[in-house]
């Protein structure tokens, strides 16, 4: 055998063993997305704590999501007013403690912790979202929010507004903007967008997708905003929609414990979550919320992190 053919031969050989030995040390599921469980906690003031939300350490990552900050001011002698950015925080902040975040963060390894931006109301009034420019709102919510998540050591941020005094252009930049800052400058490391079915709801969430849905960790859309009446094929087909919508992301499903609309587990919420998961579509779950699975011993947390887990 000639020596040029012997030189190529060993190649072919040392190749095929070095892709063979890498392909037996990369894990199976390097390529698989991790599950989320994600719980909305703090709202309702009624002492929940993260102590008391049963934790499964088998789940990937569990995000608590503090609700919520917003740009609005409260007064005792008049309605609630926009403050073009400057966040507050209006979770129960007694309760909720940046003491008890570091803890809970140092006991369980896979907890991380976001505060969720907006709201739907705030004392009884619609909060809407409100700028006066799109560089002036971006300039004060960066400092702001920058502020709060230093202070209660916070991970990530999710946006949950749902009225809208701007046009959903002018949302997508201020919003787009403003996850660009927090990221670049490691704020914040994840993301989210608390959409649901509603014509202008979808409008401005949508802008925000088409230009920056890069920085877009995780969609938690509210599917408890559909009807009671809810069935399981009907979720199914919903999902399908909204991962057409919001095409590539990592499209999390929810129900209410509050008594809201969607599919709920006592009418197949779970028999659904399994065939998402059959199909490898499932990528999470979300409770809307701590305070409210409280008086049912937060039963339908353990069963949605077993079965992610």
């Amino acid at each position: 055998m000639e020596i040029s053919k012997i030189l190529f031969f060993n190649l072919v050989l040392t190749l095929l063993f070095i892709s063979f030995s890498l392909s037996r040390a990369a894990p199976a599921n390097s390529n698989s997305k991790p599950m989320i469980f994600r719980e909305y906690i703090g709202a309702e003031f009624n002492g929940v704590t993260f102590s008391d939300v049963p934790i499964n350490p088998h789940v990937d990552e569990f995000h608590f999501i503090l609700s919520f900050a917003i740009d609005y001011k409260t007064t005792s002698s008049s309605h609630p007013t926009p403050t073009n950015g400057d966040f507050k925080v209006y979770w129960d902040t007694e309760n909720l403690t940046p003491s008890r975040i570091s803890s809970i963060k140092a006991h369980h390894p896979n907890v991380k912790v976001a505060m969720s931006l907006g709201s739907d109301t705030l004392q009884g009034q619609f909060v809407f979202f409100t700028p006066e420019s799109i560089n002036s709102w971006v300039a004060n919510s960066v400092q702001s929010i920058t502020e709060i998540s230093k202070r209660f050591n916070l991970d990530g941020i999710d946006i949950d507004y749902e009225h809208f005094n701007a046009d959903s252009d002018t949302f997508a930049e201020c919003i787009g903007r403003l996850l660009f800052s927090l990221k670049q400058k490691k704020i914040v490391s994840f993301a989210s967008i608390a959409a649901f079915d509603d014509e202008s709801v979808q409008a401005h969430y949508m802008a925000l997708w088409k230009k920056y849905g890069h920085l877009i960790d995780y969609v938690n859309f509210q599917f408890y905003a559909y009807d009671k009446e809810t069935t399981v094929s009907q979720i199914l087909k919903f999902f399908d929609d909204q991962s057409s919508n919001y095409k590539g992301g990592n499209m999390l499903v929810s129900f209410g414990t509050d008594g809201s609309g969607g599919l709920s587990p006592e009418n197949g919420f779970f028999e659904a979550c399994k065939k998402l998961k059959s199909q490898g579509k499932l990528h999470g779950i979300f409770i809307w919320s701590a305070d409210d699975s409280m008086k049912n011993n937060f039963q339908y947390e353990k069963k949605s992190q077993n079965l992610l887990a």
